[in-house]
């Protein structure tokens, strides 16, 4: 991804990630979610990226609807028409990574820089499918530590204070290069650390409350249907009654 929505990375003490050759594999195992003359919603980061190019390469012929600008230039350069939310009558899948997923399918996103635009594609979708590691997966919410909220620049002092009063810890994310991190959207990221003890619904409206917060990185109810790409080789779906999700 460009600089300016770089991922941080994981330390060493942290779980093993997937290899390259497991998310492919992911990727192409999600084309059985497409079918031609679907309108795709089209996710950010390495395991979204992996299916971005398993569909340029099946040559299926859809519209894809991009999350971020990085996603928008793969998917152009790959042959696929990109569209807007106002040409898309209806976006009828998304494929879209995770940083973390709790046995509910509820998930932490966000460390790709692209949260916003991300919750906007899945909440307009008719079915949101994340495609994940085994290293994801989670017990409770906020095990990784780090929860991203995207803030307005002119309101980030303030909603630095207040997100302090929630014991988030927040910080402002920044670029190798020491600069600010600055979204799609023209905002910043903020990295809130946080721990398993993490009460995300109550988190959920407490940041929404907060003038300035665009959104976070909790989605809580959206996904569908989780594909994980397990140590030994294998996928497993991991799915959710619809009645469950909001």
């Amino acid at each position: 991804m460009p600089a300016r929505a770089a991922h941080r990375r994981q330390g060493d003490e942290g779980p093993v990630a997937a290899d390259p050759a497991a998310l492919d594999r992911l990727g192409e195992y999600a084309l059985r979610y497409v079918k031609p003359g679907h309108t795709i919603g089209l996710g950010t980061g390495s395991a979204a990226g992996a299916f971005i190019r398993a569909l340029i390469a099946s040559g299926i012929k859809v519209r894809g609807v991009a999350t971020s600008l990085h996603s928008e230039q793969m998917a152009r350069e790959g042959g696929i028409e990109v569209v807007g939310l106002d040409e898309a009558a209806r976006i009828d899948v998304t494929i879209d990574g995770a940083d973390e997923v709790d046995s509910r399918l509820n998930l932490i996103k966000g460390k790709g820089g692209a949260l916003v635009r991300e919750k906007i594609v899945a909440t307009a979708s008719r079915r949101e499918i994340i495609v994940v590691g085994f290293e994801k997966l989670v017990r409770r919410l906020g095990e990784h530590n780090i929860l991203p909220v995207e803030v307005v620049p002119f309101g980030a002092p303030l909603c630095l204070r207040l997100i302090k009063k929630l014991g988030l810890r927040p910080v402002i994310r920044r670029n190798p290069d020491g600069t600010q991190t600055v979204s799609d959207n023209g905002n910043l990221i903020v990295d809130c650390n946080v721990d398993a003890t993490l009460n995300a619904r109550r988190v959920d409206r407490e940041l929404l409350a907060i003038p300035g917060v665009v959104d976070h990185g909790l989605f809580l109810g959206i996904a569908h249907t989780v594909l994980v790409a397990e140590a030994n080789g294998t996928i497993r779906i991991m799915t959710r009654s619809r009645t469950s999700i909001r």
